[in-house]
């Protein structure tokens, strides 16, 4: 992946043609939400050119500079004063998902926490084997979806989140105390998910494009 964020950061990645943070923005226009604020670290003024240029779909975005390495707490505190007073989105900049985000957002509302996650299983990146008390090998499974829920990337926060950042890293501390509190829950979203980690990812990602298949695309 480095080899492609060597001049551009990582959400200017290309799939399709278009960079995947405009991807991820418009999952959530297509579904009624288009006000933006975009956290702006290495490279950010790439974003910015590129979204100030490029800008066709009349979303409304606020760039703020949150520094090169900030912690994703340290962050979220930058962007406070733009937030109001209302719960919130969260995203990362390389998750794609066909998810209900409206249905996530209705959930955080109705059991009032401070944070509701996405929670999605994964497919390993490995086959495995299964053995018998003889360690004799019973069976051979190529990639099997993974029995435990890892964080999707698409989060609802209400405004208390504030008050727990000063913890320190948001998915260490602060969602650890969270859960000490029983504060935190999962929306777990059994439809497709895919992230972009590594140049296959992106790869695989821009290929289910080409072929029509983009799952994200619910536009």
């Amino acid at each position: 992946m480095s080899a492609l964020t060597e001049k551009i950061p990582k959400p200017l990645v290309q799939i399709g043609g278009r960079p995947a943070l405009w991807h991820i923005m418009k999952i959530y226009s297509a579904q009624g939400f288009t006000d933006f604020i975009l956290c702006l670290g290495y490279k950010g003024e790439e974003i910015r050119k590129y979204f100030q240029k490029n800008n066709s779909e009349n979303w409304d975005i606020e760039f703020v500079e949150t520094g090169l390495d900030t912690s994703k707490s340290r962050r979220i505190q930058k962007i406070r004063h733009l937030v109001g007073k209302e719960n919130f989105f969260l995203a990362y900049g390389d998750d794609l998902s066909n998810i209900d985000l409206k249905k996530l957002f209705e959930l955080h509302e109705k059991n009032k926490k401070i944070a509701t996650i996405t929670a999605v299983k994964i497919e390993s990146p490995f086959g495995v084997l299964e053995t018998n008390e003889r360690n004799e090998i019973v069976r051979f499974r190529e990639k099997p979806v993974l029995n435990y829920w890892m964080n999707g990337g698409f989060m609802a926060l209400s405004q208390k989140i504030f008050g727990y950042l000063k913890f320190g890293e948001l998915e260490k501390e602060v969602f650890e105390k969270l859960v000490e509190k029983s504060q935190i829950q999962a929306f777990k979203h059994k439809g497709e998910w895919k992230t972009m980690n590594t140049l296959k990812d992106n790869q695989e990602l821009n290929e289910l494009w080409e072929k029509g298949m983009a799952f994200w695309k619910i536009w």
